[in-house]
């Protein structure tokens, strides 16, 4: 078996010494002796955050711990894949499902131990059940590979940064995502009203109540294992799956709306396209907006439509006699026009989500030994 290289794959410019292999218990120690779970019934509300496994649970009065120190999830985790481990510093209050280490100074740092133990498959570490464990022997007893304090806090400082940026672009995100919840109540009409909340300038007529069989064509996907691979995509209730060399619609955009399984997340599907039988396409009419219907599929609880006992299921029926309010064309493209772009800011937030988590994955990898 060849040697484990002792330097990373991309390093600062001037660092070139050799990592040093140590063990946890040699460059850090372990607070666990101080931790004190409460069940919720007797903690005392307060500013102090009360943390667990997977991270803040509440926040309490009193600490048990004052200072910056790495929590490790010892059992109860609940993702395997991105273990739960998280720097905290201040005051805190930690129950005895996490870990509580601390780096020894002038030898490791807090965010880099951090990092590194992120960047390590620690499921193959755990024992137990169906709640798997992290025993604190075994957590002391990993080998790590250490560069200099200096490039430590380095290494910390740039992935800090980019937590930083995926922070804040999360953030963004998910306040456009509210944004768009709640312009979908207030541009379009409660239940029993003809006039939403919010409207642009200039109209005034109520609107047309109408069943979805007079705005849009339901048609039904079809299962695509003959055909043979092109640049077609085809589409399932999860999204894109595949490309073929044939289409369903050839020049006609759509929603796509979930027959089975996911029936409630509708979305927009750009032509040619193909549909798996499980995804039904719904064309709009020549007088209704694309866009505006993709909103009014938004819009509809379609669970309250299932009437299966198993998985969810939506038939063609239940969309076609579904009421929809629907207002004048031009106040239809206006509406869409603006969910369009709302959307878009949504998508450019998470790609530039899925670059920086991409790019942190990337550096995890390549940044340590």
């Amino acid at each position: 078996m060849a040697e484990k290289q002792n330097t990373p794959e991309i390093r600062f410019e001037g660092f070139i010494d050799p990592w040093e292999q140590r063990k946890l218990g040699e460059v850090a120690t372990r607070h666990d002796n101080l931790r004190i779970p409460i069940t919720a019934k007797d903690r005392i509300p307060g500013d102090t955050p009360y943390y667990g496994a997977n991270g803040i649970q509440d926040y309490v009065e009193g600490y048990t711990h004052e200072g910056e120190f790495v929590l490790v999830a010892e059992d109860g985790a609940t993702d395997l894949d991105n273990y739960p481990v998280q720097l905290i510093s201040g005051l805190s209050w930690v129950n005895n499902h996490a870990h509580v280490i601390k780096a020894i100074p002038d030898v490791a740092q807090n965010r880099f131990i951090m990092y590194l133990i992120k960047s390590m498959d620690i499921a193959s570490y755990l024992v137990g059940g169906t709640r798997s464990k992290l025993n604190a022997e075994v957590l002391m007893g990993i080998e790590l590979k250490l560069p200099s304090n200096s490039e430590q806090i380095y290494i910390g400082a740039l992935l800090s940064t980019l937590d930083s940026l995926i922070t804040l672009h999360q953030r963004k995100y998910d306040k456009l995502c509210t944004v768009k919840k709640s312009m979908l109540d207030k541009m379009f009409p409660k239940p029993g009203e003809t006039e939403p909340e919010i409207r642009f300038e200039g109209f005034t007529d109520p609107w047309e109540q109408r069943k979805f069989l007079d705005v849009v064509d339901v048609c039904s996907g079809k299962d695509y294992k003959h055909l043979k691979e092109g640049s077609i995509p085809v589409y399932g209730t999860g999204g894109f799956m595949t490309s073929v060399d044939e289409a369903l619609s050839y020049d006609r955009d759509a929603v796509g709306i979930g027959r089975k399984g996911t029936i409630d997340k509708p979305y927009l599907l750009k032509a040619p396209f193909w549909t798996v039988d499980t995804l039904f396409y719904a064309i709009p009419k020549s007088d209704i907006d694309l866009e505006f219907v993709h909103c009014s599929f938004l819009n509809v609880d379609w669970k309250s439509k299932d009437e299966s006992t198993g998985l969810p299921s939506l038939s063609k029926e239940a969309i076609n006699e579904t009421i929809a309010l629907v207002p004048s064309f031009n106040e239809q493209s206006q509406l869409g026009e603006f969910f369009n772009n709302l959307d878009s800011l949504i998508t450019l937030h998470q790609r530039k989500l899925d670059l920086l988590k991409n790019m942190k994955k990337s550096l995890l990898d390549k940044m340590f030994v």
